[in-house]
């Protein structure tokens, strides 16, 4: 979650690196949708059955999901800019290849290599944007998530126009594209220090130790399971040519986009993690029984196909946030393991659906899938107690660390209620919290520093914008200097996985508990389609407040309170 009050950083921008990066991302993310639309001509090209061509999301994921194990191990030994460029590399050489080949076994085969390339691609891609992003990281994420966005939602339509000249235009698009992004890369992304300890290439097993992220993984094995099978199966009986079913999926895609984007965290402030995601898997239960039952009717398979893709962006976006909620691990190591189930599943299904298609008829498969959406619930609702303990921060179980609050420096000895100020660790943090002091020393009251950890959480990823170590030396350094200046105060962290929203409620909840006079927030930089998509903290502070929350404008020299107002502070004390 980025910090709530960062210096201003517009998504654009951004250095080289960046973009580069972010390039890269959109090449990337249209890896899948991108050979939705060339299945059927696949089949007829190379005579072979539905079965056979569905091996090539199986190879593709399957590999996908045994590499993620070992990324984090990789990276931390060789360096994220090394691994961002190998990845990059073997998945040009791959989709170049898998263009050339004459056999649906050789399709399958590079496919697979494909996915070792997109491994060890998305499991650094989000920390080398966050690290390059030089003055700005929200606006670095903001671009990631559009890229993110851009490339599903590209992909089918790319896939489907390529494909509509031959079905090896995909794979030869992909290679070139890629390279493209491999050379920027190379040049415009700077290396990167090595993490000072090297994770185990065992952690991601050895996390699924911690009930949390077991359950939350086998959740998603499910769900993938049922995304799968539709994206492998749902072409053939919508009898569509290339181009067309480009199209169709490209407005699954905008779909997906938005609604992980924009949505998602709307309706998870609103409702909480858990019930959203209890409707949104009992909803792709029900469209994908449409489909099943449909399946003779290609209008109903292509209406609900793009109807599905709402609920598939609001999942996407929360199992992620959920998994990061309970899991009790570094985040890279839990990215890992929760990547290793998703993908497994997503891998199994394609080949499982193939069988029973072939034994049965093509509504079985999706009927199957249904099924699996279905039991994702009861499998998610073991986990329940755990995700509500985690949001509501309970302290009731022992696995949950998000959100929290920590303590740093000694305590204030004073019965007079604080002052508290919300920065992060950007270049207005000193002015805001200049500005704070003077509030409390006008109001006498002690001041209490509450610096907001960063955690960037997009899709499958998280990464640590900063680490405990450099949240807690910001801390100090605001402790010190108000020190120097005679100002009594005191330090806390606040850490929370999840929308700025969900970090201004705590915030709130934690100014009740300690009686504060006030709460002083700088002004948000983000912008307004930033604050709608993922909440303001600013706004949920205030609606949630039980006490004054100041606005402090860091840009111009602090003025004294009014004595009206000075007066109702000093009356605000509980």
């Amino acid at each position: 979650m980025s910090t709530p009050h960062g210096a201003a950083a517009s998504p654009f921008k951004q250095p080289k690196a960046v973009w580069a990066v972010a390039f890269a991302c959109v090449i990337s993310f249209m890896g899948i949708g991108l050979v939705d639309p060339i299945l059927p001509a696949l089949a007829e090209s190379l005579h072979a059955t539905p079965s056979q061509v569905s091996l090539l999301f199986s190879s593709y994921l399957i590999v996908t999901a045994v590499a993620m194990l070992f990324v984090g191990w990789f990276s931390s030994r060789f360096g994220a800019k090394r691994t961002l460029v190998i990845g990059l590399a073997v998945i040009v050489v791959f989709a170049a290849l898998a263009g050339t080949t004459d056999s649906i076994n050789g399709i399958v085969g590079f496919r697979a290599g494909w996915g070792l390339g997109n491994a060890l691609f998305i499991a650094t891609s989000l920390a080398v944007i966050v690290a390059s992003a030089s003055g700005g990281f929200a606006g670095a994420i903001i671009l990631y998530e559009t890229a993110l966005g851009l490339g599903i939602a590209v992909g089918p339509l790319l896939g489907g126009e390529l494909g509509a000249i031959s079905w090896r235009g995909p794979f030869f698009g992909v290679a070139v594209l890629m390279a493209l992004a491999l050379v920027a890369t190379l040049v415009f992304v700077p290396s990167l220090p090595k993490p000072k300890r090297p994770t185990s290439p065992i952690a991601p097993l050895k996390a699924l130790r911690h009930r949390g992220l077991l359950t939350m993984g086998i959740m998603a094995l499910l769900y993938n399971w049922g995304f799968f099978t539709m994206l492998g199966y749902a072409p053939y009986p919508m009898k569509l040519s290339a181009h067309q079913l480009g199209l169709v999926f490209t407005g699954w895609g905008l779909l997906v986009a938005a609604f992980s984007v924009f949505f998602a965290p709307r309706l998870q402030a609103r409702y909480g993690t858990a019930p959203v995601l209890y409707a949104n898997l009992l909803g792709l239960g029900i469209v994908m029984a449409v489909i099943a039952a449909g399946v003779a009717t290609p209008t109903t398979v292509i209406v609900a196909v793009i109807v599905s893709g709402a609920f598939i962006g609001i999942n996407n976006t929360l199992t992620t946030q959920a998994v990061m909620l309970v899991s009790p691990v570094e985040r890279p190591v839990a990215s890992s393991a929760y990547g290793f189930l998703r993908f497994i599943g997503g891998g199994l299904a394609p080949y499982v659906a193939g069988k029973l298609a072939d034994a049965t008829d093509l509504s079985v498969p999706f009927y199957v899938g249904a099924a699996t959406f279905l039991l994702a619930i009861p499998v998610l609702a073991s986990g329940h107690r755990l995700l509500r303990q985690a949001e509501q921060h309970s302290g009731e179980a022992a696995e949950t660390v998000e959100p929290s609050l920590t303590a740093v420096g000694a305590a204030v000895p004073t019965d007079v209620p604080p002052v508290i100020v919300a920065v992060g660790d950007h270049d207005r943090a000193d002015a805001i919290v200049a500005a704070a002091a003077r509030i409390a020393r006008d109001t006498g009251s002690p001041l209490e520093v509450v610096h907001v950890q960063q955690t960037a959480v997009v899709e499958e990823q998280a990464v640590d914008v900063e680490s405990a170590g450099q949240a807690k030396a910001a801390v100090t350094a605001h402790l010190d200097r108000l020190a120097a200046e005679g100002v009594a105060a005191t330090g806390q962290i606040l850490s929370s996985v999840g929308d700025h929203a969900a970090a201004g409620r705590v915030l709130a909840r934690h100014a009740a508990d300690v009686h504060a006079r006030a709460v002083a927030v700088g002004r948000s930089p983000r912008g307004p389609v930033a604050q709608f998509t993922d909440g303001s903290f600013t706004t949920a502070l205030t609606h949630t407040a039980e006490c004054t929350v100041v606005l402090v404008d860091a840009e111009h020299t602090p003025r004294r309170l009014t004595k009206d107002s000075l007066a109702e502070l000093r009356g605000s004390a509980v």
